[in-house]
């Protein structure tokens, strides 16, 4: 990460954790100027952390991959304990966002990474209609609190929330891009727009999950694939 970026980030980063301090102080929005604001705002501003990080990915190896996910992920289990949970959000998120990084360190080719775009679709959409992620959201709710990332309303104590697989794919999809030369920032743009997606079909369909792998796979296809074409056929797409 240069300096401009880390800069940057650091502006990020503490503009969230005002946010996320203020918010339910914050005059209240309806429905759908919250929904504008989630996705014009918010969900860029926090996954424009994992941009502005991605550069790191490319000199880390396993072994800091997986020394940074575990003190992540101990730093939230502590910050969770002693109440801080701003603090243990913003840790979780990175956490699963290098996991999401030492993942891919397992992908060969680009057709691994659509084949696994395309596969957790049915499953996402499954879970959420009627498996696991159904049954966790409506009777387990402190459970799925834990296995989500959230983005709290202004003027509420509620929150929008993304499962912690959503952020584990996107992360490892954006590293994707790097690693085989595929649009980065466009990539970035579309999946980004996809959660925005996915919340509003949440709030017009008035469902309080709705499953966010199917847009965000889309939009990871969508966005690269005359380059994943090439990539698979003539198999032209770089790996870094």
């Amino acid at each position: 990460m240069g300096g401009a970026a880390a800069v940057l980030a650091g502006v990020l980063l503490a503009a969230l954790a005002v946010y996320y301090a203020v918010a339910p102080d914050l005059p209240g929005l309806s429905d759908w100027p919250y929904v504008v604001f989630v996705s014009l705002a918010l969900f860029p501003a926090m996954f424009g952390l994992v941009l502005l990080a991605l550069p790191l990915r490319d000199r880390l190896p396993s072994g800091p991959l997986v020394l940074a996910f575990v003190t992540f992920a101990l730093l939230t289990v502590l910050l969770h304990v002693a109440g801080f949970d701003v603090a243990a959000n913003f840790t979780k998120f990175a956490a699963v966002v290098t996991v999401g990084w030492w993942f891919l360190l397992f992908f060969e080719h680009v057709s691994w990474v659509v084949l696994v775009a395309l596969l957790i679709v049915p499953v996402d959409l499954y879970s959420v209609a009627q498996g696991p992620t159904k049954v966790i959201t409506e009777e387990k709710p402190q459970v799925f609190d834990a296995l989500s990332i959230f983005f709290p309303v202004p003027g509420e104590q509620s929150s929008a929330q993304l499962g912690l697989p959503d952020v584990l794919f996107f992360s490892l999809f954006l590293a994707a891009t790097r690693r085989f030369g595929l649009r980065t920032r466009l990539t970035w743009a579309l999946m980004v727009a996809s959660f925005g997606g996915t919340l509003a079909l949440a709030v017009g369909l008035g469902r309080a999950g709705v499953a966010a792998l199917p847009l965000l796979s889309l939009a990871f296809v969508a966005a690269n694939a005359d380059l994943i074409w090439r990539g698979v056929v003539g198999g032209r797409v770089t790996r870094a």
